[in-house]
């Protein structure tokens, strides 16, 4: 009996999913830092002062409200390969 396996290519490469950042405090939507920023980035409500890393402000659960981001995953890049010294 042969297995099957479903292939989805995804609509953008990357992609994770798309979320909200809200406090999990207040419910307040949080702007995302400028640009990129890591899961593990410090994040603060803007209303009531909570702080915290950006995991913790991440909803995924759908609709997606104000305050709309995109989770994305990157490989990591390799580390730089030193010489050995001579």
């Amino acid at each position: 009996m042969e297995e099957m396996h479903e292939i989805r290519p995804a609509k953008r490469p990357g992609v994770l999913a798309e979320g909200t950042l809200a406090c999990p405090q207040c419910d307040a939507p949080v702007a995302p830092p400028y640009g990129r920023a890591a899961i593990s980035a410090p994040v603060a409500c803007p209303f009531c002062g909570r702080a915290g890393r950006l995991r913790d402000f991440l909803s995924l659960a759908k609709p997606t409200r104000p305050a709309r981001v995109v989770v994305t995953v990157r490989q990591p890049q390799p580390a730089p390969r030193r010489r050995a010294p001579t």
